[in-house]
């Protein structure tokens, strides 16, 4: 893929994000895309961190979204190459410390078809 191509799938997985727009937000991805993140580890330790499909990605950031209605996520640092793009931002909550993570999104016939968090 071109690297403007990457980037702007991932401005737009950024803006679906920060608006809460879930249904933008999936369409961006493969039906059986998988997604990784040590914050799943943590809520849902039965998933060791990773999910796969659109109905728990679905339920995963839904649940999000409702029980943290002030996430936004800050875009610090988009870097394309070749079929993936990782992406640096600062995840912001209120009352919660900032943290700054980066997020990789291997993209497929124009559909993410994993992505991973990382993040201490």
């Amino acid at each position: 893929m071109k690297n403007e191509e990457l980037v702007h799938i991932a401005h737009r997985w950024i803006e679906a994000f920060n608006t809460k727009q879930l249904e933008n937000l999936l369409s961006l991805y493969h039906t059986q895309a998988e997604h990784y993140s040590p914050k799943l580890k943590l809520r849902l330790p039965e998933t060791n961190g990773l999910i796969k499909g659109k109905d728990a990605m679905h339920q995963w950031w839904e649940d999000a979204f409702n029980r943290l209605p002030s996430l936004h996520y800050q875009l610090v640092r988009l870097t394309p190459y070749e079929d993936r793009i990782f992406m640096e931002y600062i995840r912001h909550v209120a009352n919660e410390e900032d943290l700054y993570v980066g997020e990789m999104l291997e993209i497929a016939h124009g559909l993410i078809i994993r992505s991973a968090v990382f993040h201490r």
